[in-house]
């Protein structure tokens, strides 16, 4: 029996050609789309840098303005030396750098025993995990601030610090990374004889590096800016944070006028450290593996 092959039908070039130009055309056109909104977020930014280096009446006069009329650093030197920016930095590097690390160490801990021990109550705590994530900071304000102060931790760093070193969405993200994690490996270091805690630390931790660097960008950026913790925790002018400081000098803190020059140096200056860390540990999620276990 013979059988009767057919061949498809040859689409014509230039339907080909007809497509490939529309498909080039719907990228130009999302091209220039993304590039607007790069522009319109971005925007804001580059007048807050430039008006930093204004002085006040041209910040005031021409406040869109790229370009200053007359280059001037006199905001950032009024602000080191007239006001109490380094002490705010100062309290800022601390709270940061102590509610970072605590996010890291207590976030895991409490993210691998939601993921792997097996106890009593386990799923409950879980479902208030998530109930805490889901009820907004500022109803939490005035429980805050009743705690800190039967604690006796109020106007001292300890206040400042302890009610942040954990919080809901890092256990989460920990959780569900460790859940992703072959058993394998823990079984492996079990037979080798390593406790629960040196499984955890030693072999564990060091493969769940992407969630661990997440962690430390959230924590160092969502500490350095957090404003209303610090506002319900303390009152003492030595302890105020760079966020509260910022925002007693768009009140008017320093002298009349407007101020923009000085606002917005100390609000340029707040972005380094965020920015800093966030390029480096970015680099760090991108070319961090996940792990592996030998077949």
């Amino acid at each position: 029996m013979t059988q009767t092959l057919t061949r498809p039908a040859q689409q014509p070039a230039g339907g080909v050609i007809d497509r490939g130009r529309r498909r080039r055309q719907a990228g130009w056109v999302l091209y220039v789309v993304l590039i607007a909104l790069a522009v319109v977020y971005i925007f804001p930014f580059v007048v807050q840098v430039a008006s930093s280096f204004k002085t006040d009446d041209d910040a005031t006069a021409n406040a869109l303005s790229l370009i200053p009329q007359t280059w001037t650093t006199g905001a950032y030197q009024q602000l080191f030396a007239n006001s109490d920016f380094p002490v705010w930095l100062k309290n800022s590097f601390v709270v940061t750098v102590l509610v970072t690390c605590g996010r890291v160490f207590f976030d895991s801990l409490a993210g691998y025993a939601l993921a792997r021990l097996q106890f009593r109550g386990r799923g409950v705590i879980f479902a208030l995990l998530i109930a805490v994530m889901a009820v907004p900071g500022v109803v939490l304000l005035i429980p805050k601030f009743l705690v800190v102060n039967q604690l006796g931790i109020y106007d001292s760093y300890a206040g400042m610090v302890l009610p942040l070193l954990v919080d809901a969405a890092g256990v989460f993200i920990m959780k569900n990374f460790f859940e992703s994690i072959p058993r394998s490996v823990e079984e492996q270091a079990r037979i080798d004889g390593a406790g629960v805690f040196r499984t955890f630390w030693s072999v564990v931790l060091p493969m769940a590096r992407p969630a661990l660097m997440t962690i430390i960008i959230l924590s160092f950026q969502g500490s350095w800016n957090e404003l209303n913790h610090f506002i319900i925790s303390t009152q003492d002018p030595s302890l105020t944070t760079l966020t509260k400081g910022v925002a007693q000098l768009a009140s008017g803190q320093l002298s009349q006028g407007n101020q923009f020059p000085i606002k917005l140096a100390a609000a340029a200056l707040m972005t380094v450290p965020v920015a800093i860390v966030f390029a480096v540990f970015q680099r760090r999620i991108m070319n961090a593996s996940a792990g592996a276990v030998k077949e």
